[in-house]
This record gives structure tokens, sequence and C-alpha cells, in this order.
């Protein structure tokens, strides 16, 4: 299986450095795509001298920030247009550990997303203020309420997909971003009949740059969470032709397949 670990970048020329350096050293046979946004602090060029010296990794230009969402899909798009057949989303702040990529890959064997969690047993959030952990979490338990969508860590940025997902979802059709976009990607995938499994991660807030999570962020993700639940269906769909769970026995992991 080839694998792509797309990181978009906007403004992160603190920590990239260090996240192909133990991208490269976690032993996951995958090659790996930054997706820079024209960062002013100089992300874009920093990401170009790192690929003179790392084989396997790509850099994809844009011509300015167009979002976490347009980033994924441009990354998407560009991957799946050179043959790979499986996609890790990872945040460029260190605040996932590029160690855990060999693990979301691994469980792909069951699963046709797989989503690195905080909030299933084993899973961790360091270094938040209780204020931004009550947030994460009431956020998870809105969209399930409102979509019917059974996993705990819905807006989780770090996770992987089977090719045949994003090619079966319409991605094409997936305009949300930010927080919006991780919950439209899973919950599509679920009501396409896709397996969706959550493995526990340690989240680590970053510690150099700045979030980008904003007030314009949550209002899009709440709205459009509550749009999708009016929408519906509130059910996982029959597993789809493309699915493993289709030539597979249930994992014990598996969500609302």
């Amino acid at each position: 299986m080839r694998a792509l670990v797309v990181v978009p970048t906007y403004d992160e020329v603190d920590s990239l450095a260090t996240v192909v350096e133990r991208l490269g050293a976690c032993d996951a046979d995958a090659d790996v795509l930054v997706v820079d946004d024209a960062s002013p602090d100089g992300t874009g060029q920093l990401a170009d001298r790192l690929a003179v010296d790392h084989a396997r990794l790509q850099v994809l230009h844009r011509a300015g920030k167009g979002g976490l969402g347009g980033a994924y899909r441009a990354g998407f798009a560009w991957g799946m247009q050179r043959g790979f057949d499986a996609f890790v989303e990872m945040d460029a702040d260190l605040s996932h550990d590029p160690a855990d990529v060999p693990r979301l890959l691994r469980t792909l064997a069951g699963a046709d997303v797989v989503i690195g969690s905080r909030y299933v047993p084993g899973g961790r959030v360091l270094d938040w203020p209780p204020r931004r952990l009550a947030l994460s979490r009431g956020g998870n338990r809105y969209v399930r309420l409102v979509t019917g969508l059974p996993v705990a860590d819905a807006t989780a940025g770090f996770r992987a997909y089977r090719r045949a997902v994003l090619e079966e979802v319409d991605l094409g059709t997936v305009s949300s971003d930010g927080y919006g976009f991780q919950v439209e990607m899973a919950l599509r995938a679920w009501q396409t009949g896709f397996r969706v499994v959550e493995v526990p991660i340690t989240f680590t807030e970053r510690r150099d740059g700045a979030s980008k999570m904003s007030r314009a962020i949550v209002a899009e993700a709440v709205l459009s969470v509550a749009r999708w639940g009016l929408a519906g269906p509130r059910r996982a769909g029959a597993p789809h032709p493309r699915s493993v769970a289709t030539s597979r026995a249930p994992s014990p992991e598996a969500a609302g397949a």
C-alpha cells in the first residue's frame, strides 16, 4: 500500500524541520507532501530546502491562505493523481506525534478510516487549559447528538483514509474547512458505508507558533453540523462494496460500521 502523509502548513517554520525528521525516523513506509499556503514566515521555502535532502518529501505551493480543508483537498488530489493508496492527515506543529503514523497505517488493514482519537480509552490531551478541553469535548458531544455519528473525536485532525473513501464520498463537493472539514469527512464516510475506527493518541499542545483556530472556524463548524444533522441520514450506510467491511470480520474498534 503506497501511503502519503499530507501536512498542511501556514507559518510553521519553527516546527516543520522537526516534523520531517521525525517522520523519516518513524519507519513509516510513506511519502510526505507539505502543502504550504504561501506562508509569510518562509515555511514554503524551508520545505523546498528540506526536500533537497529528503527524497520522499514533496512540496505543493498554493497561492494564498485557503484554509485547512482546501489544503487537504489539494493534497489528496495530488496524491491520487500519482497513484497513492492511503492518505494520512497530520498537523505540522508537533501536536501529533509522527511516531504514531505507522500505527494508523497498520490499522487501515481492518478499516477504511482511522482516527487518532484523544477521547477513547488510552487517549490523552496534554497542556490544554480546562476551558479549551471543555470546548473540544463539548463540540464532539454536539456532533454525536446532532448527527448520530458514533465517533468520540470527530474533530480530530490526525487520521488515515483508504483511497476508496476519498473517491466515493464525492470529495469535490466537500467545501467545509477547519473542524467542519474533519467532521464532514468522517460523517460522509460513515454514511456511505465505510468502516471508521478510532485508536488512542496523545495530543500535545503546540510549543511554537500560533493556533489557527478562530471564532469564525468554530461558528462554521457549529452551523454546518446542524445542517448535516437536519439533512441526515442519522445512520451508517450499508457496507460499501469497496469497504474492508465487505471482506473482513467486524473490528471490535469499529465505529458504526
